[in-house]
């Protein structure tokens, strides 16, 4: 019975520091809009993530990374698995990540012809500092 006890507890362990609190890794008062191709898109659990080069000001490549929904969260905005091609162009728009990386919470994205994926995230950081 403790053999199963421990991998229950490993796997609420796990999933606990894989769900967190918006507040405590990204900042509602920074935002930031990179656009870049995408060179990855994970429609997963607990977060999809979606990774962008971007040129950055010294004409170097940056790899950004976005945090999105869950993939449930995400179908009810429109998006699916493959919302998102890999060498297309996209501008993220999102919360800055508190400890200074490249790397933000999703609130919108936008293809190069000027369209949105999905619907927006509506979600105001300073009211509800919850992850949805």
């Amino acid at each position: 019975m403790s053999r199963w006890l421990s991998l229950l507890l490993a796997l609420t362990a796990a999933q606990a520091v894989a769900h967190h609190s918006f507040a405590v890794f990204f900042d509602g008062d920074k935002t930031v809009a990179v656009t870049g191709k995408v060179t990855e898109f994970k429609f997963a659990n607990p977060h999809g993530t979606i990774a962008v080069d971007v040129k950055g000001k010294s004409g170097k490549t940056e790899v950004w990374k976005a945090e999105t929904n869950a993939p449930v969260i995400l179908r009810r905005l429109g998006w699916t698995k493959d919302s998102l091609q890999l060498g297309e162009t996209i501008t993220i728009e999102g919360w800055l990540a508190r400890n200074g990386t490249h790397y933000i919470r999703m609130r919108k994205v936008t293809r190069a012809d000027g369209s949105t994926v999905g619907t927006p995230i509506s979600f105001d950081p300073k009211s509800d500092l919850n992850s949805k």
